[in-house]
């Protein structure tokens, strides 16, 4: 254990859990290391792909928002992580809806798309507001959108994650898909921000 382990309380702490589990056989270090190396691969740069392939392939993007799991797995991506598999459902911004993210309870959040969650995600002020002010705190990160637009506000869990499919931009058409993705921000992907 020492070996190549830190010795660290908190690390001592993590690996006494990690070994009662194993110990119990609900996993094992291969299983652990492969859940960490899922939740660090995580980056914004997955959640980018995804929504650029959905700009240019409608049939990909009806499937995606039918069922977002099994179309991540067309592009290699999972919402896996060990034994787990977390439901995935992304949501379409149009021009008369606008969607955003929100974990209100801690900071449940789709990682393994949106790479790890900006500080603001998981302050408490934001996950109280924007449920209950959705455009003033939208409008505090720059984002002011008509009066008529709905918000729509979807509140993530430890089973169920959304990703936000913002509207493609005007002037984008002869743009390929690589140069699509470049454009998609994590705060596209949550939804304070347009794309």
């Amino acid at each position: 254990m020492s070996g190549h382990h830190s010795s660290s309380e908190i690390a001592v702490r993590v690996r006494r859990l990690e070994e009662r589990l194993i110990d119990a056989g609900l996993t094992d270090d291969a299983q652990l290391d492969g859940i960490i190396g899922q939740i660090l691969s995580g980056s914004p740069a997955n959640g980018a792909r995804v929504v650029a392939r959905a700009w240019v392939d409608p049939a990909f993007r009806q499937r995606l928002l039918a069922d977002a799991n099994s179309a991540l797995g067309e592009l290699g991506l999972s919402m896996s992580t060990g034994p787990q598999t977390q439901r995935l459902t992304v949501v379409e911004n149009t021009p008369t809806t606008h969607n955003v993210l929100v974990c209100t309870l801690c900071s449940c959040y789709p990682i393994g798309l949106l790479g790890p969650s900006p500080s603001w995600y998981k302050s408490e002020a934001y996950r109280a507001r924007v449920v209950r002010e959705p455009r003033a705190v939208l409008a505090e990160f720059g984002l002011t959108l008509p009066a008529d637009t709905e918000i729509v506000v979807h509140d993530t869990s430890a089973e169920s994650r959304h990703m936000v499919l913002p509207m493609r931009p005007a002037g984008t058409a002869g743009l390929a898909e690589a140069e699509l993705a470049a454009l998609v921000t994590r705060e596209g992907l949550i939804g304070t921000a347009a794309v």
